[in-house]
């Protein structure tokens, strides 16, 4: 009897001593949340995700984000491709531009698209060019960005226009500002343009030619994310589109909402505040294959491709919400 209750007192005292030891035991540490680094251009297009960002959406969807700022795609681009950053707001040429020899990046929602109501891209005539209609922009040196979706645009809509290829005149000159500029002062007869530039090239006494609400197949912008990035944190990437989803409702219920968080993001310029009227932004989805095989198509007769590039590889809507 002696023997089985020293045998009893001594599994006691090691279950009693597992639970202390149990409880000396460091706290197991909770998993950080995913970072996602977006590079950042100063474009309408990004209002969803600095919303997602001041309204808390992305903590509350358990990811932290990091935007760099960039001034020009060739930067945007470049850090994408040293591995500085994980996403982007781009266009599906620059996708199929990526992707062209391997699968670097794919495209994951639209970030803006033109509807019959709201247009993404304008052709706006300087007030001292004379030019009032459409047919007059037959010869005339268009400001563009070459090899973008500006380009692509322009011809899209001229040609609906029935413009000819050799009526289509275009002239290099990357940086929005510099066409607004060269367009207020007359040196530049018309210049393709996003909003909100557009609205301050009409402000400043310039007339609005043709915009892409009379074929808004052709105009979108997407949110396109590294591949790595994407096999590596899938969640993560779930996760964001969720919050853009949110902030996208938000917005849509209360665009005027949100003017000052575009001035302070340097994405409309003060003088537009009071007048400036957020447009709606599209919910999810992603660009289809006819879209994909447009793009591709033009991008091969400018030279730019010289094979396709399966959509399946660059666009994956699987993530959407």
């Amino acid at each position: 009897m002696l023997t089985q209750r020293k045998v009893f007192s001594f599994i006691l005292l090691l279950a009693l001593l597992g639970i202390g030891f149990a409880g000396c035991a460091p706290a197991a540490t909770p998993a950080q949340p995913t970072t996602l680094k977006i590079a950042a251009l100063p474009v309408l297009d990004a209002l969803p995700m600095y919303v997602a960002q001041s309204e808390g959406l992305f903590q509350k969807h358990g990811i932290q984000v990091e935007f760099i700022p960039v001034a020009s795609a060739p930067e945007r681009d470049q850090l994408i491709v040293a591995g500085q950053a994980d996403g982007m707001i781009n266009e599906a040429l620059s996708t199929a531009l990526y992707n062209k020899d391997k699968i670097q990046v794919q495209t994951v929602r639209y970030a803006r698209a033109a509807t019959d109501t709201a247009a993404l891209f304008s052709i706006v005539a300087s007030a001292k060019s004379g030019i009032t209609m459409v047919e007059e922009l037959k010869g005339v040196e268009i400001g563009i960005s070459q090899g973008t979706v500006i380009e692509y645009l322009t011809d899209r809509l001229l040609q609906s226009k029935g413009f000819s290829a050799d009526e289509i005149k275009v002239i290099a000159v990357p940086k929005i500002p510099d066409r607004v500029n060269l367009l207020g002062s007359g040196e530049l007869k018309a210049a393709m343009l996003p909003e909100p530039a557009t609205s301050l090239a009409l402000q400043q006494g310039g007339i609005l030619i043709l915009d892409d609400t009379t074929h808004p197949e052709y105009s979108f912008s997407t949110i396109t994310f590294r591949k790595a990035v994407i096999d590596e944190h899938p969640e993560a990437i779930r996760s964001f589109l969720a919050a853009i989803e949110e902030a996208t409702a938000l917005i849509n219920a209360d665009p005027g909402k949100y003017t000052q968080l575009l001035v302070d993001q340097k994405i409309l310029p003060p003088p537009l505040a009071a007048t400036f009227k957020t447009p709606p932004f599209v919910t999810a989805g992603a660009p289809t294959p006819e879209q994909w095989a447009d793009m591709l198509a033009w991008a091969k007769e400018k030279g730019l491709l010289d094979k396709d590039v399966p959509y399946a590889d660059s666009v994956n809507a699987s993530f959407l919400p």
